[in-house]
């Protein structure tokens, strides 16, 4: 019997907690020791989690950065309910039991150069990791683009982009520090009235710079997303009104994360025809199309 592809790369790890900042909006970024999970972690895997001795549920989060060297791994969570509450209490030292890295993440291609990278909430940590994942992949001369979306302040402080971003609209100018310190330009969008953001959604805001772009650039093009269910379908919308292919990572809630309950399963859209594949081993990232076959371009 031939083994189960995801077998031999999950690694089973206590790590020490290193560092845990606070954001407004009950939001959390925070830093592991784990090395052999982040020697292995690729964009858009993620964690499995515990977060706290007495809770015996794991919490699956996705993978923001790693310091492969240093043997760290980094995670951005909101509280959404008593598990994260107790993640976020714990102190710099205690122990963390870590199980991953899990999951297939985002494919970048060479024949498409200039990534779209478009977040929402939540689903920035796989987008940062895949941005910061760039810089280091030298088999193409990459040209990324990053954007997000929140509605509740972003886990970081926002600042004018020293980056100029052909075809944004006026005013658009906030971005990720981090990013613009990566060299790579990066744009914010929300209904909720920050300063330098597009009022709207992030996927509008995609719309309109692929819109500015001519035939030639937009044949450089992949999207890769990563945010809530209704993002995502408005990504995949957006692909398909440009031609341009897109990847998408869905969040499920996750008992075991490793295949085995079925219980992260979604309908997929194959070759063969409609089938149930699991987010955790399967995903989390799958093709656009093969998740919203019917969004509206």
């Amino acid at each position: 019997m031939k083994q189960p592809e995801h077998r031999g790369s999950i690694f089973l790890e206590e790590g020490a907690v290193l560092a845990i900042e606070t954001f407004a909006g009950e939001q959390y970024v925070l830093r592991i020791a784990a090395p052999r999970c982040a020697r292995a972690a690729t964009p858009g895997s993620f964690a499995h989690l515990t977060c706290d001795p007495l809770l015996p549920m794991r919490r699956p989060l996705s993978i923001m950065r790693v310091d492969r060297e240093a043997g760290w791994i980094e995670f951005l969570f909101k509280i959404v309910g008593p598990g994260l509450r107790l993640l976020a209490e714990r102190r710099i030292g205690e122990r963390v039991s870590v199980l991953g890295p899990i999951g297939r993440g985002f494919v970048a291609r060479t024949e498409r150069p200039r990534p779209l990278l478009i977040g929402g909430g939540v689903g920035i940590p796989p987008i940062v990791f895949l941005a910061d994942a760039l810089r280091e992949d030298h088999r193409a001369a990459w040209r990324p683009l990053v954007l997000m979306g929140s509605e509740i302040p972003f886990p970081f402080t926002t600042r004018p982009s020293r980056i100029l971003v052909p075809g944004m609209p006026d005013g658009v100018i906030a971005c990720m520090p981090l990013l613009d310190e990566w060299s790579i330009p990066s744009r914010l969008a929300s209904f909720a009235g920050y300063a330098g953001c597009y009022e709207g959604f992030v996927t509008a805001l995609a719309d309109i710079w692929l819109t500015g772009l001519d035939a030639a650039a937009l044949a450089e093009v992949d999207i890769f997303a990563c945010g809530p269910t209704p993002m995502l379908a408005a990504a995949a919308a957006v692909a398909r009104r440009h031609g341009i292919p897109c990847q998408v990572s869905l969040e499920e809630f996750m008992a075991c994360a490793v295949g085995g309950c079925a219980g992260c399963a979604v309908r997929v859209v194959t070759p063969a025809g409609a089938a149930m594949k699991r987010v955790c081993v399967d995903g989390p990232v799958f093709a656009a199309e093969s998740v919203f076959p019917d969004a509206i371009a």
